[in-house]
């Protein structure tokens, strides 16, 4: 198998960390450059059908784009650590925080990243009001992780799971235009020291400035 990835993009950076969380090291890691356009060349479109990075290519020739979507498969193949549910309750409960993740807080803080970050020009039509109300929705969304970090160590379980790497992943982008949690935010600055902690926080990722 092999996995389509390139640096800084949080939703690589997702399977990047999933795969660190669970001592997957036997899959390759095929790395693309998306200001060179290596994601737009005709033979990478054949096989992900969109633009889109990541992507699992299987050893029968199956493409898999969705960052969730590679997640799931590799929990089946890999099953522990467990980070998608072990019962039917418990992976109701971790499908509604990833949601809630990803809808409230996540994207819209990669949205605001792509639409002010000077050096997203070269893949997005930016927009600054857009930008500017995105990092303002998601900002104030995290009013809600911390709400439910205050009752539990984690988003979704008594462990570490996908919502906990779907929401940081988000979060932890703006750090490109240098957008941080509210201090007012104890239990969600809790939660980020916590995750920034992980060993599989630095998975694939560069060395962090100093700054």
């Amino acid at each position: 198998m092999k996995v389509y990835d390139t640096p800084l993009a949080p939703n690589p950076r997702r399977v990047r960390w999933f795969m660190a969380e669970k001592g997957i090291d036997d899959i390759e890691v095929v790395t693309l450059n998306l200001m060179e356009g290596q994601h737009r060349t005709p033979d990478y479109l054949s096989k992900a059908g969109l633009p889109n990075v990541p992507m699992l290519e299987l050893d029968d020739g199956t493409c898999i784009t969705e960052s969730v979507a590679i997640c799931r498969y590799l929990e089946s193949r890999y099953p522990e650590p467990n980070l998608f549910g072990r019962t039917p309750e418990e992976t109701a409960v971790i499908e509604m925080w990833m949601r809630r993740a990803e809808m409230l807080v996540a994207t819209p803080l990669m949205m605001g990243v792509r639409h002010t970050h000077p050096a997203m020009a070269a893949l997005e039509q930016q927009n600054a009001e857009v930008g500017q109300h995105s990092l303002q929705s998601g900002l104030k969304a995290l009013k809600v992780l911390d709400r439910r970090l205050g009752e539990a160590e984690w988003l979704a379980a008594d462990r570490l799971t996908i919502a906990d790497i779907v929401a940081f992943t988000g979060l932890d982008f703006g750090r490109l235009i240098r957008v941080k949690p509210p201090e007012e935010l104890k239990n969600v600055g809790r939660w980020v020291e916590a995750m920034k902690a992980r060993p599989a926080a630095t998975a694939g990722m560069p060395a962090r400035s100093a700054a």
